[in-house]
């Protein structure tokens, strides 16, 4: 994307809230747009003004992030959602993800990674660490029914959006992708748009999710 990255923060610590403005505004090409002190008062925050990225907060007293993220990607135009975690033990991480956030960052990481994540993200590129990574290889390794489902959806990609969504499982970038299948980005971009598509999905991180859940990642 081009211009500033539009960041809406949402926690129920305010000095969280604090910080992390005080971090992003000073961040290059990133600028702080609103703040929300619980789930519930981000459809306002966002009517009011529009966000790139939510970084949102799992655990919140009235609406916890994991709903709230199901409403913010249920937007017509939704902008991406980050999970703030103080652990990345966290089982509410996983169900974000599925909720339709594109990663997942811990509270305490240095102010440069928490910059690189929000234009990353804004950029397209997911968020997935390697210890969720291998959560979700054991998890898809351990469920049946998700291996299942997963393989039977799967079935209806082609062979090259297959790769494509081979490259996403694995966390790569667009133009990873696409240089290792010796393609344009933007055919990358159209193979993208054909697989959330024809899976029903909202992001790329939730084929990301399907690919673990087949075993192929």
């Amino acid at each position: 994307m081009t211009g500033e990255v539009r960041v809406l923060i949402v926690d129920d610590d305010a000095l969280v809230r604090a910080g992390l403005t005080l971090m992003l505004d000073g961040a290059d090409g990133i600028v702080v747009v609103g703040e929300a002190g619980d789930g519930d008062q981000v459809p306002a925050a966002l009517d009011s003004r529009a966000a790139d990225v939510v970084l949102m907060d799992v655990r919140m007293p009235r609406v916890n992030g994991i709903a709230a993220t199901h409403r913010v990607r249920a937007r017509t135009t939704p902008p991406e959602v980050i999970v703030l975690t103080t652990f990345d033990t966290d089982e509410n991480v996983l169900r974000a993800l599925r909720a339709g956030a594109s990663g997942f960052l811990l509270k305490d990481s240095p102010p440069a990674t928490i910059a690189d994540a929000v234009r990353r993200v804004a950029a397209g590129d997911p968020i997935l660490s390697p210890a969720i990574t291998r959560r979700l290889m054991d998890r898809a390794a351990t469920d049946a029914t998700a291996y299942d489902r997963a393989r039977s959806a799967l079935a209806a990609l082609s062979g090259r959006e297959h790769e494509v969504a081979l490259g996403l499982g694995e966390g790569r970038s667009n133009a990873e992708i696409a240089a290792r299948l010796h393609v344009s980005v933007a055919t990358v971009k159209a193979h993208i748009t054909h697989i959330l598509t024809k899976l029903d999905l909202g992001n790329r991180t939730q084929v990301a999710l399907l690919m673990h859940d087949a075993g192929l990642c």
